[in-house]
């Protein structure tokens, strides 16, 4: 947090009664945990936990007031009472916000977001202090977090939002007022929230809401709704970016990616700036067109191009994301663990028959589908089939529909196994330094209990 904040700014934030005793503090938690001398305590509520059961536990541990949603009379300290204490977190945050002079990046999307955001973050801390959203915590309450983490001497921030509803990334882009937006794509990730895929677009769309009106929008022109985008930002300046050339009249573009025998993803950039040729140590097209979207967040935030280039070709594989690694018996593998939507695992489906060796596809299934689980599993057997791949490993009934449609369009050999354990011991069979794995599944699926199988003893 920048400098001191007082009780009483929050309360003016969220228009509620001044408190009678105002307060300053410098740090604020919301874990009583964590608590230290001189902290402002907020009590949190979520389905399964109530923060303000531990203010009072908060308040010895050292915190000097608490923001809560229901009064407790027994405590020794100044408290804010407020109807919901997520708010007042944002009000935070978003009062932290305006005390930076960071340049902010808020970035969403269906595909690719984390990626992009670790590339910025490399971009960025190669020419000057830059705070990234760690880790998954980019929800409703992971954004304010983040935001309270700034400091005098971040000059960029760069901000992740997801969401699981409608209404989420309005919230968090809110408290960011960043001065760049981008939308990586849409498309039927997580859908089961949102209704349906245009319900996907309106919410990611969010972001451009909360964009002030000399900020920039940068949207990715070869998405079927960049349109509804483009009339959604009104009169913001928009940037496009397309890869593979695929809009010519796009603001960035590159060209389609080739894996070079060093093992690298390279292409061309062209950009307002000017053009050059990167190579990146990330495999696959998906991730030149991630490294095309930082590209153009990066140049429009006043970076030179040898800067972004530099910084793109220094960027490393993130784990879970198509993380490559040697396993058992010299086998390669490639980790995809994180989470897995239909047109991901299509991209990761591309890699794996782009590299050399005898190729497996380890299939887990796909979650937050709705009413779409059953088609998307069965185009992505089909396309699994159409590539190619010559022997897919699937986990349990909800790859039913992968299998059959990986076997009806022709696909060479498919075994579904029922548990890790089976799918573990399929694996085991086939080690060898000529094979190549691709592990991929929805987080909830535990596929990455596959690749801790498969990886060597350390």
């Amino acid at each position: 947090m920048i400098g001191e904040m007082r009780l009483s700014q929050i309360a003016s934030e969220l228009d509620v009664p001044l408190p009678e005793v105002d307060v300053r503090f410098s740090r604020i938690s919301t874990d009583s945990r964590h608590i230290e001398e001189g902290d402002l305590y907020v009590g949190l509520v979520g389905e399964y936990f109530d923060g303000n059961d531990f203010a009072e536990e908060a308040v010895r541990c050292g915190a000097v007031a608490a923001i809560l949603s229901r009064e407790i009379p027994e405590l020794s300290v100044p408290q804010l009472v407020v109807t919901d204490t997520l708010s007042a977190l944002a009000a935070s945050a978003k009062l932290n916000r305006h005390k930076s002079r960071a340049t902010v990046v808020a970035l969403t999307g269906s595909q690719g977001k984390t990626s992009i955001k670790e590339m910025l973050g490399t971009i960025f801390g190669r020419v000057a202090s830059t705070l990234v959203t760690k880790a998954n915590l980019n929800n409703t309450i992971g954004v304010p977090l983040t935001l309270l983490e700034l400091q005098e001497e971040h000059r960029f921030a760069v901000i992740e939002m997801g969401a699981n509803a409608a209404g989420e990334i309005a919230f968090s882009v809110a408290a960011a007022d960043p001065d760049i937006v981008l939308i990586s794509k849409a498309n039927a990730a997580h859908i089961e929230g949102f209704g349906s895929l245009q319900g996907v677009v309106e919410a990611k769309g969010e972001i451009l809401d909360g964009l002030g009106a000399n900020g920039i929008a940068i949207l990715n022109a070869n998405d079927p709704n960049c349109d509804q985008w483009i009339a959604r930002a009104g009169n913001r300046r928009v940037r496009l970016f397309s890869y593979g050339g695929m809009v010519g009249s796009a603001d960035y573009r590159c060209s389609e990616s080739v894996l070079t025998v060093e093992g690298r993803t390279s292409f061309r950039l062209i950009t307002p700036q000017g053009d050059v040729e990167v190579a990146l140590q990330l495999l696959g097209g998906h991730n030149a067109e991630n490294a095309l979207a930082a590209a153009a967040c990066a140049l429009e935030a006043g970076l030179s191009l040898d800067s972004v280039r530099e910084g793109l070709e220094m960027a490393q594989p993130v784990p879970g994301r198509l993380f490559p690694s040697i396993g058992r018996a010299g086998c390669r593998l490639l980790d995809d663990s994180y989470n897995a939507s239909p047109d991901s695992y299509k991209a990761a489906i591309d890699v794996l028959m782009s590299s050399e060796g005898e190729k497996v596809l380890v299939a887990g299934g796909m979650r937050e589908l709705g009413a779409m689980s059953e088609e998307a599993h069965r185009a992505v057997g089909r396309y699994a089939a159409e590539k190619g791949v010559p022997l897919l490993l699937a986990l349990g009934p909800e790859c039913e529909p992968l299998v059959d449609a990986f076997l009806e369009a022709g696909g060479a050999q498919a075994i579904r196994c029922e548990h890790h354990a089976e799918l573990a011991a399929a694996c085991e069979e086939l080690l060898s330094e000529d094979r190549v794995f691709l592990v991929k599944g929805s987080r909830g699926t535990r596929m990455d209990k596959v690749v801790s199988d498969l990886l060597a003893v350390q």
